[in-house]
């Protein structure tokens, strides 16, 4: 999953592509490097961020949504937490919806998705943006994260969203320390007695910062290093910045599993 986030204040892409036509060109380059969605988001969710209204995330998605869907037949993912804005993008052409708060910052996000019938990624964040990183605390972080998910699983289809549409993020980095992030990816195949596909985003995140001692621009090998922990562990689908490097990864993160033969 290729990240192109159409924002000013993304903490690392942040004002590169609010240019609709230099978001479209980017989608060109993530596609072109092997992403099997594009994951468009008109609302940054860095740490001590604020929301965004629906109208201003409209009026930054549906242009390179338009455009996108016209030239690839690939998937396109809406990252938002708002039901009126995963309806408009969806209409626009998006085939899924991208949730981090998983409902919660808009109840009716979880009807929108059960009428649409859409797939919906769903995960775990304590608190808001706002507020996440302020100091977080849990007993024991992968329980309480795959409780936070059962949930929220619960809750979505009460609303008609079957399970087989839902996708489950742990949430790194949001509402996370640096410890609680690397338990995550350490303990990773426990989120599959959830039984559905694993996202996980890891991608030049301030916890691969603290502990290479790197700023976000020099942060890619150290993402790399979580992408191939993650993939090794059970995750489905890596959502990043640094598509072509990924895949590269992955390639030969499969050839060592998938290897037969004696030893």
């Amino acid at each position: 999953m290729g990240v192109l986030n159409v924002t000013p204040d993304s903490f690392y892409d942040g004002g590169r592509y609010g240019d609709p036509k230099q978001a479209v060109l980017r989608a060109r380059t993530v596609i072109r490097e092997g992403a099997a969605i594009l994951d468009v988001g008109g609302e940054s969710s860095r740490p001590g961020s604020d929301p965004v209204p629906a109208g201003v995330q409209k009026d930054r998605v549906l242009p390179v949504i338009h455009a996108v869907r016209e030239q690839w037949q690939g998937w396109i993912s809406v990252d938002t937490c708002s039901g009126e804005v995963a309806r408009s993008a969806v209409e626009a052409g998006a085939d899924m919806i991208n949730d981090i708060s998983a409902g919660r910052m808009d109840p009716e996000m979880r009807f929108v998705a059960a009428e649409l019938g859409v797939p919906c990624i769903l995960m775990h964040m304590k608190g808001t943006p706002k507020t996440m990183q302020a100091k977080p605390a849990y007993e024991a972080v992968v329980p309480e994260v795959i409780d936070y998910l059962t949930e929220r699983m619960a809750v979505w289809e009460e609303a008609g969203v079957p399970r087989e549409n839902m996708l489950l993020d742990p949430g790194i980095g949001f509402g996370k320390t640096v410890r609680h992030n690397l338990l995550i990816l350490k303990h990773l195949r426990a989120f599959e007695a959830l039984g559905r596909p694993i996202v996980l985003g890891t991608s030049r995140k301030a916890f691969v910062g603290s502990l290479l001692g790197r700023d976000v621009e020099d942060r890619l090998a150290g993402t790399l290093a979580t992408a191939a922990i993650g993939a090794w562990n059970g995750a489905n689908i890596l959502r990043v910045h640094d598509v072509r490097e990924t895949c590269e990864v992955l390639t030969i993160v499969h050839a060592i599993r998938e290897i037969r033969g004696r030893a």
